[in-house]
């Protein structure tokens, strides 16, 4: 199986988001990603919310990723997993994004098809934590083997000021 394109822009779901997911989804350019996660629900509800919104992301023609292991995308009918790169390691071949947050876990990317490397702002996911900020971001991206997604404060406008092309977000793609 080939792997698909690696969109630039991505959408992550998140209870905070679930509301709108589908008018989200609808208003993405074709050939978006998105990332489903809802870890806060339970695994017949969270099944059945990705089979909803999987229909609504493959209308509009966008890329599926799973959180997850590479085998329960596989199962679900995802184009790929997201998740550290250790339990991206193993399973079958689709497309892989790890989360990176520092030179260390780049390093441990050897499967992985491409890294969101966080927080790069400021972020309601993670209030308080420290953000790379662009300087440390832009080091680090250049480290990396595989393209670089950034996420954490992303918006359109941050992803210019970023001079960034491969980003991802929970609130800031969000209607």
């Amino acid at each position: 199986m080939s792997q698909p394109t690696l969109p630039h822009l991505w959408l992550i779901s998140d209870a905070r988001n679930d509301a709108v997911l589908e008018a989200s989804l609808a208003r993405l350019p074709r050939q978006s990603g998105f990332i489903y996660r809802h870890y806060h629900l339970g695994t017949v509800t969270r099944r059945a919310r990705f089979e909803a919104l999987k229909r609504i992301a493959r209308r509009h023609g966008h890329i599926i990723v799973l959180a997850g292991n590479a085998a329960l995308a596989r199962q679900w009918g995802a184009d790929g997993a997201y998740g550290s790169p250790a339990a991206l390691a193993r399973g079958p071949a689709l497309l892989r994004l790890g989360t990176a947050h520092s030179l260390r876990d780049i390093g441990r990317s050897p499967r992985i098809s491409a890294i969101l490397l966080s927080p790069v702002f400021a972020t309601a996911s993670h209030p308080g934590a420290p953000a790379l900020g662009p300087q440390r971001f832009h080091a680090l991206a250049a480290r990396a083997s595989v393209p670089v997604i950034a996420l954490g404060g992303m918006t359109a406008q941050r992803a210019r000021q970023l001079r960034w092309l491969r980003w991802a977000a929970i609130d800031g793609l969000t209607v």
